[in-house]
């Protein structure tokens, strides 16, 4: 990868991407083989926000990758607060050979990158999920090969990780659609700026508020939590909107025949998913969980290792 950092999928070209998915793969496969990848390594791992999944496949990662992960709370580094992201990133630069960071607003992603002298990875942002989806994509590509021709549905809120989903189908060949109530869709402007960077013109781009259609002939079919850390506040209005938009076994039977079923967890079950559905032998969130490690690493081999 040309890029020092991995921000967002839209600043890697599609080669850049199917090389990151084809690692991951191989990472998978033979983990013995990069036992001492990134030897001696430490990799500072920032939390504004907690995460079972983040924390633990990172902190597992750089260890089987030969490293140590430096596990920094928000009570351990007030980012942005008291001391500026920008001598933060200057400071752990000095200590560290690779920072990770799950923070709130995206720009802290971006300073932090700006003024880091080693690489930076986007653990998760109020505005992109960049590990999450290329967890997603490997998982794809684990159940129909390359995902050329192939449509992913999304369903509920636009949230981070539609918009990191949306960017990579775009550059991977997949048509994309979205049901969402009015006022959860996503914005038209990101989009179509996403749109630009389809590898063909003929791909799809669908948002509609109406499930069926938007999973009609879907190979996947795609949601998430509806009420994210910080959304406290509109939980109930929220259920109230996204109630239609629940992902059940009579939505999966409008979908393409043998189309999966994908969660990013943790799940609120009942809620955007039923039991029946991410318990049947369509759901693979657990693969995607578990992917989560694999793609990390490759992610870390693919910037930490290039220095």
């Amino acid at each position: 990868m040309a890029d020092k950092d991995l921000v967002a999928l839209e600043t890697l070209d599609p080669a850049q991407i199917v090389a990151l998915l084809d690692l991951a793969d191989q990472v998978k496969a033979d983990p013995a083989k990069y036992r001492q990848a990134l030897a001696g390594q430490t990799l500072g791992m920032i939390f504004q926000k907690p995460s079972t999944r983040t924390r633990v496949s990172f902190e597992v990662g750089i260890y089987q990758l030969g490293g140590i992960g430096l596990f920094l709370s928000s009570a351990d580094l007030q980012l942005g607060r008291g001391e500026t992201i920008a001598d933060t990133a200057r400071v752990l630069s000095r200590f560290v050979d690779g920072i990770m960071a799950r923070v709130f607003a995206h720009t802290d992603i971006e300073d932090l990158a700006r003024y880091a002298t080693v690489p930076v990875i986007n653990g998760l942002t109020d505005f992109l999920h960049p590990c999450q989806a290329l967890a997603d994509f490997q998982t794809m590509r684990e159940q129909v090969g390359p995902l050329a021709g192939k449509k992913l549905a999304y369903i509920g809120d636009a949230t981070n990780v539609y918009n990191s989903l949306l960017i990579g189908a775009m550059k991977l060949g997949m048509d994309c659609s979205i049901a969402a109530p009015k006022g959860y869709q996503p914005d038209p402007a990101l989009v179509k700026r996403y749109r630009d960077h389809a590898v063909s013109p003929d791909l799809r781009t669908d948002v509609t508020d109406d499930p069926k259609a938007a999973v009609a002939n879907a190979d996947f079919v795609y949601t998430d939590v509806w009420t994210s850390m910080g959304q406290e506040a509109e939980r109930k209005a929220r259920l109230d909107a996204l109630a239609p938009f629940q992902i059940n076994a009579e939505l999966m039977a409008a979908a393409a025949p043998g189309a999966k079923f994908m969660h990013c967890l943790p799940a609120h079950r009942g809620e955007e998913v039923t039991d029946e559905v991410a318990d049947s032998e369509a759901s693979i969130i657990f693969d995607e969980a578990e992917n989560r490690l694999h793609a990390q690493k490759a992610v870390m081999i693919q910037l930490m290792g290039a220095r």
